[in-house]
């Protein structure tokens, strides 16, 4: 999948709210960076926590929801 398209996807998931998205995305890069591992099978290797969390989103496996 084109990284166009998992961003659509992901901002879908964030109900087309970027903001809230990129919040989400940070909580969860924090999260890598602090040691938690991937929820996803990496499909390439040296991806940047700001993929993972994008796709972890994209794929539904993180929930985006206002705090």
């Amino acid at each position: 999948m084109r990284i166009e398209q998992i961003n659509a996807k992901a901002l879908e998931k964030a109900n087309y709210d970027r903001f809230l998205l990129s919040q989400a995305v940070a909580k969860r890069v924090n999260e890598l960076l602090n040691g938690a591992k991937p929820l996803i099978d990496l499909p390439k290797k040296n991806m940047q926590f700001t993929e993972i969390a994008i796709l972890e989103i994209a794929e539904g496996l993180i929930k985006v929801q206002e705090v």
